[in-house]
């Protein structure tokens, strides 16, 4: 058996439980992606369940075929690493550490020391906006743009003809070994960019340097018992490579779908698990407060899932859910805290929309109890869609 687990990498549907909290009361990115353009029509996607999800009647498509529930994330955060961390069991109770006034001159030293040159930036900022002001002088200088977010995170963004890739990256393992202690960040985020001024453009071989988890998650559990683990896309990065047996690289959402198909096509006997990420939604598209753009990437998704379900045996199921919220209509540039879809379709999976879920952890019990593997985290398994008949490991 095979379970494919997408993640359309901020693709939110509305107020969690817990929204005003984080400031983000009335987002939602894909039911307000569907109304700033007028409503989409999403065939397939409707078929697993997202219609049924999205209240308003701006999404279209096909009547159910699969199941469908949401979930109310519960992590302290509402960022990459803490929305893929909780599917897998691990939930962060504790957050990182954030810099919301930019990042403190004595640790702007270390940092600068570290690299052998000054810093440009060092403030909270968008990415497509601080490149483009702090673009030029860099192509002067050579100096890496350093700029965070409302996410705990150091961004280091350098033109890639100016500085080179391998340069880039030392740089950002040095400062993954700053970023300690106190200074603890989720992630350090390479952003080469290339073009000329007025003209900037990041490329694919941005480069997720995040802290390793700090205890076991499911995919630990899966391996250690027999399971194939497979990472697409930014996956490998999130997890630190930890629990995967192999890690396939992509360019670009369509180039992360094309490669899922091919893996799903090859003949390999035994359990697997796939877990793929689709990051355009967030960087392209969300962050940029883009909604035209947003829509269109949905409809590209929609349209390619034929072809993962053609790939699919008897007894595959393809899961798709979300990480966190990035409402491309919103106010500001930063994530937002959002119920999150669990859509489900597979040959042996009953149809039927389900209550809300209160845990992304029970993502990981549900592929514990499908693989008969021991669970991690406290989530509880959906029984819906565990195969009467468990697969053994």
């Amino acid at each position: 058996m095979r379970v494919i687990l997408l993640v359309i990498d901020s693709g939110g549907i509305g107020d969690a439980p817990d929204a005003i909290t984080f400031g983000d009361g009335g987002a939602n990115t894909i039911g307000h992606t569907a109304e700033a353009v007028g409503g989409l029509t999403l065939r397939n996607l409707s078929a697993m369940g997202l219609k049924d999800l999205v209240p308003g009647g701006a999404i279209s498509g096909r009547d159910l075929e699969g199941r469908a529930t949401l979930i109310h994330p519960s992590a302290v955060g509402k960022d990459t690493l803490a929305g893929h961390w909780e599917m897998m069991g691990l939930t962060v109770r504790t957050p990182f550490r954030t810099y919301p006034n930019g990042f403190p001159p004595e640790l702007i030293a270390t940092l600068s020391q570290a690299f052998g040159q000054p810093l440009l930036g060092k403030q909270v900022a968008s990415g497509t906006e601080i490149i483009d002001r702090l673009g030029p002088e860099h192509l002067k200088t050579g100096w890496p743009i350093v700029y965070t977010s409302a996410d705990s995170v150091l961004q280091i963004a350098a033109h890639e003809s100016r500085v080179p890739l391998s340069t880039l990256y030392s740089w950002c393992e040095a400062a993954r070994e700053i970023m300690q202690g106190p200074n603890l960040v989720g992630r350090i985020i390479a952003r080469p960019f290339v073009g000329n001024p007025g003209a900037f453009v990041r490329t694919a071989n941005r480069h997720d340097y995040a802290i390793r988890p700090w205890a076991r998650t499911q995919i630990d559990a899966l391996a250690d018992n027999g399971v194939k683990t497979i990472a697409v896309g930014k996956i490998g990065d999130i997890f630190s490579g930890q629990g995967f047996s192999h890690h396939v690289r992509t360019l670009s959402n369509l180039d992360g779908l094309q490669k899922t198909r091919d893996q799903l096509k090859k003949a390999e006997t035994g359990p697997e698990f796939v877990f793929v990420n689709l990051v355009e939604f967030d960087s392209h598209w969300g962050h940029r407060r883009n909604p035209q753009g947003y829509a269109k990437a949905l409809q590209e998704l929609d349209e390619f899932l034929p072809h993962l379900w053609e790939t699919m045996a008897s007894d595959d199921q393809l899961w798709i859910t979300a990480d966190h919220g990035c409402d491309p209509t919103y106010r500001g540039t930063d994530h937002t805290r959002e119920n999150l879809p669990w859509l489900v379709l597979g040959p042996s999976v009953p149809m039927g929309i389900d209550a809300p879920r209160n845990t992304l952890a029970d993502i990981a019990a549900t592929l514990a109890k499908i693989y008969s593997v021991p669970q991690i985290g406290d989530g509880h398994p959906w029984e819906a869609i565990v195969p009467q008949k468990e697969v053994p490991a």
